[in-house]
């Protein structure tokens, strides 16, 4: 019971992994491989959810192979009517051992002649045994129903005689295409009392070496004949043994999704797949947008509006005034305009939806567009044709929104501008401190001039060693003033060069967020969704 228990877990397992590898596999390989795919998990589902102890087991065969007589033969009745002309059997029919019939799987099988079959043989309840039409009926709709119910039921036994049990129809269009389902068939040559020994010896050697010729040397093949009762009995108790077994449904549904699974297998190939996007070409790729999206262009800019703010915070005050008639660089790219008007907001950002950077050249945008078709190719490489397509075509999906995306990416990355220049403060006060001593001197130097020009008492001279202390005011202030401006320079270079850098950073990170979002991840998607398809494939196949 257990190990029952473990064979429908695992069935249902592979099931599962059929289904999804099918949907993985949707629009990426051929319609036929995931329709036959989605098409058994269906039937599985539908099968396995009705009459779970009941096995169906269908008599197939052409028109004269006598499977009507052998329909009565075993079932020891005469439900089946065997005909003289062509067609024999033109509806299929199913005789059904036990209490009652399994109406919701006859409904699924959409089986019109039923019947119900009581106290013959304990041995054989939960038997759905069903004659089938011809499968080479002159009928169209006779051999349509025979090739609708032979992919349904748990196991076939094909009917063949003497005189075509060689039969190209048979072995091209059943036999050798159900190679993956041989556990599930049985081949019977009836009428062998039309044969002399040496003549069954003969065949049936014949027979054997067919069916092993086309992959089917798991099936059995036995000879019998309904009329006199030959090898009938055998036969019953192999058909009781399935019955008993209850795995006849479960094998057939095993044997139909391995089937499907290896050809959608076969589709997904063996060759080797990258996982995600080679970080080679990632780079490349990023490097050529960063390029695009001027990111080298906003860094150098930072510096220079770096020095210009510097100088205008700790420059000399009476010539830093000059630097406001510069424009400041990102100002101008719209990449740090001021909330205030006052000073302070000199050093402040505020995002913009868009910045007034030069559109890309037309080298630049070859070079991004090589490196997304390199990225395509790299990343697609060993895959089938339908997933190398939807990889490039997941490359260059938002190749439309990239410039505008990256442009905004640009404008909403956060400068720094504002940040890591309280020194700057510093120098400001005391290069304020410093002009007003330059002023109070020249102030009182001035004074004691007029005072001097008036005739009027003047102010009593303060000396500091040989040099008046208004005058060493005057000149000390400005030689410290510019002194300080001049080391303050020195401080603001190395700022603004860490700024440029730090701001090329932010930049690329900024850049390579939205060539992830945009380009990346949507390849990484395609190339998981292969690897996944491929492994639930081939857990499918068991």
């Amino acid at each position: 019971m257990a190990r029952a228990k473990h064979s429908a877990d695992s069935l249902a397992a592979r099931i599962q992994a059929l289904d999804e590898a099918a949907d993985l596999a949707a629009g990426r390989l051929s319609a036929g491989a995931v329709e036959q795919a989605r098409g058994v998990t269906r039937k599985a589902d539908r099968r396995l959810a009705m009459a779970g102890d009941s096995t169906v087991i269908a008599l197939a065969g052409a028109t004269g192979s006598g499977k009507s007589s052998l329909f009565n033969a075993i079932s020891g009745t005469r439900l089946a009517t065997p005909g003289m002309k062509r067609p024999t059997t033109n509806k299929s029919m199913a005789a059904y051992w036990g209490s009652k019939l399994p109406q919701d799987l006859l409904d699924w099988l959409d089986v019109p002649q039923r019947h119900l079959v009581q106290g013959d043989d304990p041995a054989l309840g939960g038997l759905v045994l069903m004659d089938l039409p011809d499968h080479d009926s002159s009928v169209t709709s006779h051999r349509d129903e025979a090739d609708r119910l032979v992919e349904l039921v748990d196991m076939l036994i094909w009917v063949v005689d003497p005189q075509k049990y060689a039969d190209a129809a048979l072995h091209n269009n059943y036999l050798r295409p159900l190679a993956d389902h041989a556990d599930v068939m049985m081949v019977v040559l009836n009428q062998a009392d039309r044969l002399t020994p040496e003549q069954l010896h003969e065949t049936m050697r014949d027979l054997r070496g067919l069916l092993d010729a086309e992959g089917l040397s798991k099936t059995p093949c036995v000879a019998v004949s309904a009329l006199t009762g030959r090898g009938i009995e055998n036969l019953r108790k192999t058909i009781s043994a399935t019955v008993r077994s209850k795995a006849s449904s479960a094998n057939r549904l095993s044997s139909d999704i391995a089937s499907a699974a290896r050809r959608l297998s076969a589709e997904y190939g063996d060759a080797k797949v990258a996982a995600k996007v080679p970080d080679a070409r990632a780079r490349e790729l990023n490097k050529s947008l960063a390029q695009a999206a001027g990111s080298q262009l906003v860094g150098d800019a930072v510096v220079k509006s770096m020095r210009r703010r510097g100088g205008l915070a700790t420059g000399w005050p009476v010539t830093k005034w000059l630097s406001r008639f510069r424009p400041d660089p990102l100002r101008m790219l719209h990449l740090d305009a001021g909330r205030h008007k006052k000073r302070a907001a000199e050093i402040e950002p505020v995002s913009v939806p868009h910045t007034s950077l030069p559109t890309a050249g037309g080298v630049q945008i070859a070079r991004a567009e090589t490196a997304l078709r390199d990225l395509a190719s790299a990343a697609g490489d060993g895959l089938p044709e339908g997933f190398s397509d939807a990889v490039r075509e997941a490359t260059i999906a938002h190749r439309a929104d990239l410039p505008d995306e990256l442009d905004r990416a640009v404008a909403s990355a956060d400068l720094a501008m504002d940040r890591g220049q309280g020194w700057w403060k510093l120098v400001q006060v005391l290069q304020w401190i410093i002009f007003f001593v330059a002023v109070i001197g020249g102030g009182w130097l001035l004074l004691d001039m007029v005072l001097g020009y008036l005739q009027l008492p003047r102010i009593p001279s303060v000396m500091v060693g040989k040099m008046a202390l208004p005058t060493l005011f005057l000149l000390g202030g400005l030689v410290l003033g510019l002194l300080v401006g001049l080391l303050s320079r020195v401080g603001v270079e190395l700022d603004a060069r860490a700024k440029g850098a730090r701001a090329e950073r932010v930049l690329t990170r900024a850049i390579v967020n939205v060539v992830d979002r945009l380009v990346i991840s949507p390849v990484d998607d395609e190339l998981d969704r292969f690897n996944r398809g491929r492994k639930l494939a081939k857990r499918a196949i068991g």
